[in-house]
């Protein structure tokens, strides 16, 4: 599993969108699971939620820490993904197949504000610095 897949994109805040369309599914970076350690525990919001870009959407529990979880673009939300909130530790498995949230993008011009694998790996970069 590559660290930084090329066909996602990715936020300052950890997260990666997967753009099917007009929708798309959000997740945790490999970064961000690998620094939180085991996860325990994953607080989604409800279907039908309309939630704007930057806002909070969640939070993610390992035993080290609770974090916050960020929207990558505005959007509604179809589905949240039940067996990740059963069985939170397959965001540590595979954080790129174990998606936490399905949308429908409201406002496609906020894609252009994220950032490809190439300039998520360089932001990692500057952060170790």
């Amino acid at each position: 599993m590559s660290e930084t897949p090329a066909e996602l994109l990715y936020t300052r805040e950890h997260e990666w969108i997967r753009i099917d369309g007009d929708q798309g599914y959000i997740g945790i970076t490999f970064h961000a699971q690998h620094a939180l350690g085991d996860i325990v525990f994953v607080e989604l919001p409800a279907a039908d939620e309309e939630i704007d870009a930057g806002d909070e959407f969640g939070t993610i529990e390992s035993v080290k820490a609770v974090s916050s979880l960020y929207m990558p673009v505005s959007g509604k939300v179809l589905e949240v993904n039940s067996e990740v909130t059963q069985q939170p530790e397959l965001v540590n498995e595979d954080c790129y197949d174990a998606w936490l949230l399905r949308i429908k993008i409201t406002n496609k011009i906020e894609i252009d504000n994220l950032l490809n694998a190439e300039e998520y790996e360089t932001f990692l970069s500057e952060l170790d610095e």
